[in-house]
């Protein structure tokens, strides 16, 4: 079933047209006379993420596909969530159209359909979690980018499945700012064409001989590009990093308040006529909603504009020390703590006429306010969605390592982790709505019913109190041995125990007072990885490597009885050629997963499947004098190998298409006193499936985004910023909940911002 109009269609022609021409473009580059400047610096990029300990090794020899990028790299991407900023990341597909929290984000064709089964978040080499993902959160949603980030790095596959967390998809490092002899700072107020306040300030140096110091963060209010009616994205973070330096090492201790939430935008019906990338159904009328909280009567009013988002800490600590005859201590401590809570108001099911259902009361179709609907308006169920998550988790690395005689690199580790859940959920509660943005209820006597009769949903109910907790033990060991100057071999291998503890009480919209399941579980794994690096000359380089990796079940696992481990192979081939004026990293990949379950929100069934894919990553830039272009991308072929619905098997896994491209060109220019850069990025998406069946094609498109930034040698810098130029309506999933309904959820309509600050 086709879910979009002829427009997409074209796009969908349009968006292949351009992929190929841009490649094309781009084969010839070899043979173009590139200028460079005797003044240029070249800054090695140091990679930490997917080193044992977090030790780190310069990108160029790195033996994995990882991506780096700098402060000044993410403020020309200018992501507007963390889950945006990902899509700098070759091999990574994130659906970050729900907003500042609640994405979804899928790596290497393996499975997913929903939040980020593989993905970790580190802060500093700290996981901010214990696992992956649960249901209604992925760890992007309690992390927020601003001006106290130096760096981030993201590894696909390879080794992260034996150090860190152990994380055979994706893991993503933020590195913090750190304090150096010179004071130095920024401040930056931020505002945009939908009313966006906003201001940030960083500031480092010293406090004292070898004490160092970074503090900074924001705030930040708007009522959002998909405007409610109401200041639906507000908050505020703050972050310190102190670090003393000692004759044999240092200690870093940071820690990271925040206080951040957003509208959670969901799929909509796109044969309404909306405005897809500004429509909210969420409004003034529909924003407070009271609830039965208990099988008692108990009630409660929820406050809706309180969206997805994150009220809690992250606390960390790195240690390193270097002893005597070169052993060197290394420790990464991370302590998370606070709310990751949910509020939506959901759609269910298909948005029928009044006409239609005018014809099922007998009467005509008036709103809550009074109202009188035409025949050719739109009612539709919604409901309103609570779900409270009280998490904890605290993580403890520690390594010990040593380079012996014979090139041999060794470090030996333990990891050590507890995380838990405490959550209530109150799901469904189905209302009758008028389908138009910042709609009203309709009159109390239509009732969810009669829109299903009409041909819509009726809508469900469901609750719950839960809590989970969950231990782990892992120890690893790894070798990098230096064979000859150009001959590295890598190994290593990880024994992981986990368990688990878990107790739930359900009921119909709230729990009931019956418990439902007390259980625990302990399962134990083995992760291994074996790669090899060989540096042809001082420009190019070629690495290849195995790893088997696992993903072990979380609370929601358990209680829908999907106790398997998910088993991941995967093998990859890269190669690495850097000049002055090129610098490409390409991986071609092969990766099954052995048993993933699905885990949906809402009232569709689970199901468990194996998958395959193989594809080729290109992470490149090439410089021509003041002329920058950089390409990153995914081309891939997935295929679902086996599933509890047969009919899947030999389809495309859900939700990921078969090549997107990133191609980000920039150019820097003199005026005056200023020094400017015009930078620009055309975002092509092949088209997907909605779900596993692949009976609902989501199409192809394309998105543009300019900004130019102009900077002084005095410290003042202004940037101006415009997203999604052609307000390109492409859609990042259907409805998960009602897979053929014509519901979906559209990107972000177009949006400028602009900024100004001093840098000192």
């Amino acid at each position: 079933m086709k879910l979009l109009s002829n427009k997409f269609q074209v796009a969908a022609l349009t968006v292949r047209s351009a992929a190929w021409i841009a490649m094309i473009a781009l084969l010839p580059m070899s043979t173009l006379h590139a200028q460079a400047t005797d003044d240029d610096e070249v800054i090695e990029e140091i990679i930490t993420i997917g080193t044992a300990g977090g030790a780190g090794i310069e990108k160029r020899d790195v033996s994995f596909a990882v991506s780096f990028m700098n402060d000044a790299d993410i403020e020309k991407f200018a992501p507007k969530s963390t889950a945006d900023l990902l899509k700098a990341i070759p091999g990574v597909w994130v659906e970050s159209s729900g907003g500042v929290g609640g994405a979804n984000i899928d790596v290497r064709g393996l499975p997913g359909g929903g939040d980020a089964p593989f993905v970790t978040l580190t802060l500093n080499g700290a996981p901010l979690y214990g696992t992956e993902s649960l249901s209604f959160f992925e760890q992007s949603t309690i992390f927020r980018v601003d001006e106290t980030i130096a760096s981030t790095e993201g590894l696909r596959g390879g080794p992260g499945a034996v150090f860190g967390k152990g994380e055979p998809g994706l893991t993503v490092n933020f590195n913090l700012k750190r304090g150096h002899e010179d004071t130095e700072g920024r401040v930056k107020y931020t505002t945009s064409d939908y009313e966006l306040q906003r201001f940030d300030g960083v500031l480092s140096g010293q406090l004292a001989e070898d004490l160092y110091y970074m503090i900074g963060g924001y705030v930040q209010s708007s009522p959002g590009i998909r405007d409610a009616q109401f200041t639906s994205e507000e908050g505020h973070q703050f972050t310190i990093n102190l670090t003393k330096e000692f004759d044999n090492g240092e200690i870093s201790v940071f820690s990271r308040i925040t206080d951040d939430h957003g509208q959670w935008y969901l799929p909509q019906c796109l044969n309404c006529g909306h405005d897809d990338g500004n429509f909210s159904q969420l409004g003034n009328a529909t924003r407070q909603q009271e609830l039965q909280i208990s099988a008692s009567g108990d009630t409660q009013v929820f406050d809706f504009a309180d969206g997805r988002g994150w009220d809690g800490s992250v606390t960390g600590a790195n240690i390193e020390f270097d002893f005597a005859d070169g052993w060197v201590f290394r420790d990464n401590v991370g302590l998370t703590t606070g709310d990751a809570n949910t509020f939506g108001f959901v759609p269910s099911g298909t948005a029928v006429s009044a006409a239609a259902l005018s014809a099922v009361i007998g009467g005509p179709v008036t709103t809550a306010g009074g109202s009188t609907l035409g025949n050719g308006d739109f009612v539709q169920t919604y409901g309103h969605w609570v779900v409270l998550k009280d998490l904890r988790s605290f993580s403890n690395d520690i390594s010990i390592n040593k380079e012996f005689d014979g090139g041999h690199d060794v470090t030996f580790g333990i990891y050590q982790s507890s995380f838990s859940s405490d959550d209530f959920w109150s799901l469904g509660n189905p209302v009758p709505v008028h389908n138009i943005a910042n709609g009203d209820f309709l009159d109390s006597a239509i009732t969810p019913a009669d829109i299903a009769a009409a041909g819509g949903d009726a809508g469900f109910r469901f609750g719950l109190a839960s809590a989970g907790d969950a231990r782990t033990t892992a120890f690893y060991i790894a070798d990098s041995w230096q064979v000859n100057d150009s001959f590295r071999i890598d190994a290593g291998i990880r024994q992981e125990e986990i368990e688990i503890d878990y107790v739930l009480d359900t009921g119909p919209g709230f729990p009931d007072g019956t418990r439902d399941l007390n259980t625990s579980l302990d399962d134990d794994q083995t992760a291994y990885t074996v790669g090899v690096n060989w540096d042809f000359n001082d420009e190019l380089g070629f690495f290849g490597r195995y790893a088997k990796g696992y993903l072990f079940p979380h609370f929601d696992n358990v209680r829908e009885g999907q106790l398997e481990v998910n088993d991941v192979d995967q093998t990859e081939f890269g190669v690495k050629y850097s000049t002055d004026y090129y610098d490409v990293f390409a991986t071609a990949f092969y990766n099954t997963n052995d048993s993933f379950d699905s885990v949906v929100g809402g009232n569709v069934a689970a199901s468990a499947f194996e998958t395959e894919a193989i594809g080729v990553e290109i992470d490149a830039t090439a410089t021509f004098g003041l002329l920058d272009i950089g390409v990153s991308g995914v081309f891939q072929d997935t295929e679902i190998t086996n599933s509890s619905n047969a009919t899947d098997i030999g389809n495309t896994v859900l939700r990921q298409p078969d090549f997107q491209f990133r191609i980000s060109p920039s150019i820097d220019f003199e005026v005056g006193d200023f020094i400017g850069t015009v930078y620009g990025a055309i975002t092509l998406v092949d088209d997907r499936f909605s779900g596993n069946s692949n009976t609902v094609v989501l199409p192809s498109y394309e998105k543009v985004d300019i900004g130019i930034l102009l900077s002084s040698d005095s410290g003042f810098f202004v940037q101006l910023h415009a997203d999604n130029i052609g307000d390109s309506d492409g859609i990042t999933e259907g409805d998960p909940r009602s897979p053929t309904s014509p519901n979906g959820r559209p990107i972000l309509g177009s949006s400028v911002r602009f900024s100004v600050g001093y840098d000192f």
